[in-house]
This record gives C-alpha cells, sequence and structure tokens, in this order.
C-alpha cells in the first residue's frame, strides 16, 4: 500500500516519502487478533472509545501508530496521526491523513475488487476531499447496518460533507 499512498501524495503535492512510509506502517498491527486488541490497546495506555471496544477490529489503527513509534523508531507527529487514522479519517484531518486513508480504500485487504473503487477513483480526478467523503458517504449510506459508526468517522463526514 505504500506505493499507492506515494502516487497519491504526489498527485496532491504530499510529503510522498512520509506517505509511502505511512502506507506500509499502517497495518503493522494485524499481528494481533481481534480477540486480543482491545487488552492490546489497554496494555499500551491507549484510550478505548466504546465503539472500539464494539468492534475491535477499527481499534488497529491507534495500536499501529503505537507500533509505528515504539518498534519502527517513527517519530515524525504527521506520519503517525496518518497511521492512526487510516481506518476512519477524523476532523480537521491533514492531506497525509486523507492520501493515507484513500490509498487504504483503494488498496483494500479483501478478496475482488471494492466496490467504490471506481467511484473513488472518479472522485480522485476532481479533490482528495472528493475521494475522501465518497468513501465515507458509502458507508455512511450503509449506517444502518454498521455495527458501529466511530465518532472519528462521523466528524469526519460532516466536515467534508460541508466541503464537498
Amino acid at each position: 500500500m505504500g506505493k499507492e499512498a506515494r502516487k497519491i501524495a504526489e498527485r496532491f503535492n504530499a510529503n510522498a516519502d512520509s506517505a509511502e512510509i505511512a502506507g506500509y506502517l499502517h497495518d503493522i498491527s494485524a499481528v494481533y487478533s481481534n480477540d486480543v486488541r482491545i487488552q492490546v490497546s489497554y496494555d499500551l495506555g491507549i484510550e478505548v472509545l466504546s465503539e472500539e471496544e464494539a468492534f475491535p477490529m477499527i481499534i488497529h489503527q491507534k495500536i499501529s501508530k503505537e507500533m509505528a513509534r515504539d518498534i519502527f523508531n517513527i517519530m515524525d507527529q504527521e506520519i503517525l496521526d496518518a497511521v492512526g487514522c487510516h481506518t476512519t479519517l477524523k476532523k480537521n484531518s491533514t492531506i497525509l491523513d486523507k492520501v493515507l486513508f484513500v490509498a487504504d480504500k483503494i488498496e483494500w485487504d479483501q478478496i475482488g475488487e471494492p466496490p467504490y473503487l471506481f467511484q473513488i477513483t472518479q472522485k480522485l480526478d476532481h479533490s482528495l476531499n472528493d475521494a475522501a467523503f465518497e468513501y465515507i458517504d458509502f458507508l455512511w449510506k450503509q449506517r444502518d447496518n454498521l455495527r458501529v459508526i466511530h465518532p472519528w468517522l462521523r466528524d469526519a463526514y460532516y466536515e467534508l460533507k460541508d466541503l464537498v
């Protein structure tokens, strides 16, 4: 995913090296299965939101941030912050946050092609905000069927909705 993040960063004048590093580190917490992620988070001193406790998969972004700092010695706060919100995005996100968020949705870790891929890549032709909002809106339209709506995603939805 590092190459996709670099490509998007170059396209939107973000730091391509930082984007690539963040792209390679964003899912390093996948070494922990969902059933232990909450305990790992507590052990690392990470704040656990009720939505993350209900759906532990989404806390991996916070664990990856800690691992990037503690194991890989990443001290660049912009990289750490992007890794820390790559699944949900957040309000007041940076260009690098959005680059990593969109790259993560394009280079997903499932079998097959993402159902929203065409729409996101089309929106990238307009702006990074449009592409990020496209995915969040895709989820938002299904919110009644989702296990949780992370508050960061909700905040990003309303912020980007006003921007696009």
